[in-house]
């Protein structure tokens, strides 16, 4: 049947007159994306009498930290506020939700608080039965959920059952499409108005505390705060993780964040992300888990299956310069599978896909950090550009507002699911643990989750994958959130998996001139070459030498060795290659040349109490190196690897303190260890027919 224009009309007109009844005009203000808000207070004013050093200075950081704004963070019992977080950072105790308390060895330069902008907010609101949120039924298993008797490890079966089924069931319903909520999402472009489960008021509430909570504890020159949020999204076929981290680069910052509900491609985070720095607002994203991915992180296609080309690698770049390639959910180095002949790439593997539910194995090809380098090299050998010339940092992904570095401190990162030992799977269960596991999954129908190891029975939960780490490190000029922002785009950052160890790496042709004893040794190292995240192009047919300068974390163990890590192309066939070279040893020991490989140390942990050795390793490891194998007509990058005496797993600990042996299948020790970003060599493009870097 055809309408008329005046019936037309007369709907359009009555559905004036119901928004303007129902006060719904109010959806329609403010509901860009790319609205921007100044939350600047008088507080986080910059100051103009900051040190400043030249020659940077390492700064250690976490940007990847979860608090109760983040739905998994609190139906696992976190109340924690950004806050909290903060506080934590700055080096007071908080509480974990299972009530003891959380605090660092010594404070950290600079923490960011990135909860999930997916439902950001949302599930505490549900919890509240004050809210008109609560008054829908579906939200009924969430009333007051974290009300103190109920915060305990008794009432895990009931929140693994809530994020599992009730939760994700729930935010999926719509509104009818004649709802004024409906009508406005279509009409600007914001989706997560549709849903029934969501309430953009308490959404943006959240996202205004979590920013207004990073300009409170901003302080120039002694703690750098950013605000950020996490972009929470998945391959739309087999569940990949393709999470990032957002992080913002002043007290300027959109009105929402973009979350996976807008969209699940990573290429249309990427656009808001450039609009947002066409009016003045500069972001960067950070990749974290690619380990968990199923190969998709650094795939060599688009996210739509399309080939990779030069603008989509410059992109990515522009938006992802820095990758977060440890934390607790493992550690995205390298593979056993991808790097054989690496005796050191069995660290902290986590082996299973992210979120999976069952949980699923992850392909390692395109999941890994080195794997990406090289199939990087291999797509510019190729002409399309080379979209992962990124630096490394680590994180912690704790959920609790507080980060577990530390093997001999560590609580995980859930909340009550695994804040106990008997929870991670470090110890043997009691038996009214396997009685709670065995009623878990009668009451809500799921597998018993326990393994048997030699007669004893554990938690079988995955946590025993997981690590305590890591760390951020920038080199910056000074303490400030613009000195360590452009220390991420230029990738002059290093990972570490916890300790702070310091490490420097630069590369040129005039190395050999630079006195190693030298207080300018630094100095000449930046006026002679490139640090680590740059490009070292080729002078004729020269060799360039590599200069690396690790000093052990005061509080950690000592040093061992110093690795750098080359991975190449060959020009002929575009081959990809890697090779792993000792370049110092601790103790006065020397590599063997045909190995590549420093002698053991003598390096021992005593299991029964976790003591180490002190009488070997090094408080520092300095030298320059020159790459044997080094052929200038090939582009290759270049990365250090510095690694610790081996110490106690987090997992080792536990057992200890119960007064148990540790489970024979996981390691009882680990080297904890520090990576710094690449150093690109680039020979003359003249000479090959491919494209430059």
């Amino acid at each position: 049947m055809k309408l008329s224009k005046s019936f037309i009309g007369l709907i359009i007109v009555s559905l004036v007159f119901y928004l303007y009844a129902t006060n719904s005009f109010s959806i329609f203000q403010s509901n860009s994306a790319l609205e921007i808000v100044d939350f600047s207070i008088e507080s986080s004013s910059n100051k103009t009498d900051i040190p400043s050093n030249p020659f940077r200075n390492p700064y250690y950081g976490d940007l990847h930290v979860h608090t109760k704004y983040s739905f998994d963070a609190y139906i696992f019992g976190v109340t924690a506020t950004p806050y909290d977080a903060y506080k934590f950072a700055t080096g007071r105790a908080i509480k974990h939700p299972l009530g003891f308390d959380m605090k660092l060895r010594e404070p950290l330069d600079f923490y960011a608080v990135t909860d999930h902008g997916f439902y950001m907010g949302m599930i505490e609101n549900y919890a509240d039965t004050s809210s008109k949120m609560s008054k829908n039924e579906w939200t009924i298993p969430m009333h007051n959920l974290n009300r103190p008797e109920n915060v305990t490890v008794e009432s895990t079966g009931e929140r693994a059952d809530l994020f599992s089924s009730v939760v994700r069931q729930a935010i999926v319903i719509p509104h009818p499409w004649w709802n004024p909520n409906y009508i406005g999402a279509w009409l600007t472009n914001n989706i997560q108005l549709a849903l029934k489960s969501f309430d953009y008021d308490v959404h943006r509430s959240a996202w205004a505390d979590v920013a207004n909570a990073a300009e409170e504890f901003n302080d120039p020159g002694k703690f750098t705060t950013f605000i950020g949020y996490e972009f929470t999204t998945s391959t739309d076929v087999e569940g990949g993780n393709l999470h990032r981290n957002v992080i913002f680069n002043s007290s300027n910052a959109p009105i929402r964040p973009w979350t996976r509900i807008d969209s699940i491609n990573p290429e249309d985070l990427w656009t808001w992300m450039d609009n947002l720095r066409d009016k003045g607002v500069d972001s960067l994203a950070m990749p974290h888990n690619s380990n968990g991915s199923n190969g998709q992180m650094f795939e060599v296609e688009t996210f739509r299956g399309n080939p990779i080309n030069e603008e989509y690698a410059e992109k990515r770049m522009r938006n992802e310069p820095v990758v977060e390639m440890t934390q607790v959910k493992g550690t995205s180095d390298t593979h056993p599978l991808l790097s054989p002949d690496d005796e050191w790439a069995d660290f902290e593997i986590m082996d299973k896909r992210v979120g999976s539910r069952p949980p699923t194995y992850s392909m390692p090809q395109g999941g890994y950090v080195r794997d990406a380098y090289l199939r990087g090299l291999t797509l510019d050998w190729e002409g399309r550009g080379n979209p992962y010339k990124f630096g490394l940092i680590g994180s912690s992904d704790t959920h609790t507002g507080a980060g577990a570095y530390d093997e001999n401190n560590y609580w995980s990162k859930v909340g009550v699911l695994d804040g106990t030992d008997m929870g991670r799977g470090s110890v043997p269960l009691s038996q009214d643990r396997i009685d709670q596991l065995t009623q878990y999954s009668i009451d809500f129908n799921q597998p018993v989750s326990t393994k048997q190891i030699e007669g004893k029975t554990y938690a079988d939960v995955g946590f025993d994958q997981w690590s305590a780490s890591g760390l951020a490190v920038a080199w910056a000029e000074e303490n400030t959130r613009d000195s360590i922002f452009q220390a991420f785009k230029r990738k002059e950052t290093f990972a570490t998996t916890g300790t702070r160890m310091a490490v420097r790496f630069f590369a040129g042709f005039d190395m050999e001139s630079i006195d190693l004893n030298s207080e300018d040794m630094v100095e000449d190292a930046y006026a002679k070459g490139v640090t680590m995240g740059a490009d070292l192009f080729s002078q004729g047919n020269q060799t360039p030498q590599f200069l690396v300068w690790a000093q052990r974390d005061k509080l950690g163990a000592p040093l061992q060795r110093v690795q750098i890590i080359k991975g190449w192309v060959e020009t002929a066939s575009g081959t990809p290659k890697e090779k792993v070279y000792d370049v110092a040893c601790s103790d006065g020991l020397t590599v063997d040349p045909l190995t590549n490989r420093c002698p053991d140390n003598g390096a021992r942990v005593n299991i029964n109490d976790c003591s180490i050795s002190n009488d070997v390793g090094a408080g520092e490891l300095k030298t320059k190196w020159i790459d044997p194998d080094f052929d200038p007509a090939v582009k290759a990058f270049y990365y250090v690897r510095v690694l610790e005496n081996p110490t106690c797993r987090w997992s080792t600990w536990d057992a200890l303190r119960a007064g148990e042996k540790p489970r024979p299948d996981l390691h009882e020790t680990i080297q904890e260890r520090a990576w710094s970003s690449p150093i690109w060599y680039i020979p003359e493009s003249k000479d090959l027919d491919i494209i430059p870097l």
